[in-house]
């Protein structure tokens, strides 16, 4: 069966969400020293590196947390506000993968494509608005509001909604587990991009390419696979 619908993952997959993210975070750690922290800024990344792996990514209030954690004495608003306008004002710089712009209109004239993220709908949306792309796509379907974690339930219930069966839907992401495993869980097929933290770890997917640039040959190699079963 030959493939109608084409799920995208965002972060490492879109755009380079690794590099930005430490970028954003050592930018915020410079404004709260450039406005008068007196702390080494080395130490005070790996404290908000330590305090991003407890509390999770989509925290709301990491650089709350790190100057705290710090017992600085007086006011603590200035930093913590020089910090989120840090961080807030590299992402004017974010931009996605060259590749990704142009492959996505060639790929859209064919197939109803769409997005399947994990993370804040809020978050996630702002990517997609920021980079420009967030037209692109027949329908956006993000964890947070869906009510559940990428597993094999989550791309079961987005084959649903889309009205497809899992062999007509092709996912593509970057990460072995959230990404491959559970969309092949779920009956898809797979493509995965090793691009991001993750480029180095094994994966169960169909196809790996290298970067964005390789993606329309990589589903046509698929497709004239699947023709063949």
């Amino acid at each position: 069966m030959e493939i109608k619908y084409i799920l995208f993952d965002i972060d490492d997959t879109l755009f380079p969400t690794t590099e930005f993210a430490e970028r954003a975070r050592k930018n915020a750690i410079n404004a709260m020293i450039e406005i008068g922290l007196n702390k080494n800024p080395k130490k005070l990344y790996t404290m908000l590196l330590e305090i991003i792996k407890e509390k999770g990514s989509n925290h709301p209030n990491h650089f709350n947390i790190l100057i705290n954690k710090l017992k600085i004495k007086g006011p603590k608003s200035k930093y913590i506000a020089s910090a989120v306008a840090a961080y807030h004002s590299t992402k004017n710089a974010i931009f996605p993968y060259p590749a990704v712009p142009r492959t996505l209109l060639k790929i859209r004239d064919r197939y109803r494509i769409y997005i399947a993220s994990e993370g804040s709908g809020v978050k996630q949306w702002d990517k997609l608005i920021r980079l420009k792309i967030a037209l692109f796509f027949d329908d956006v379907f993000i964890s947070e509001d869906l009510k559940i974690k990428k597993s094999r339930k989550f791309y079961q219930m987005i084959i649903k909604l889309i009205k497809a069966n899992p062999e007509e839907c092709l996912m593509i992401g970057d990460k072995p587990d959230t990404d491959i495993k559970y969309a092949k869980q779920a009956g898809m097929k797979t493509i995965r991009l090793l691009t991001g933290k993750y480029s180095n770890e094994k994966s169960e997917a169909d196809i790996e390419i290298k970067n964005f640039y390789n993606l329309l040959k990589a589903i046509r190699k698929l497709n004239s696979t699947l023709k063949k079963i």
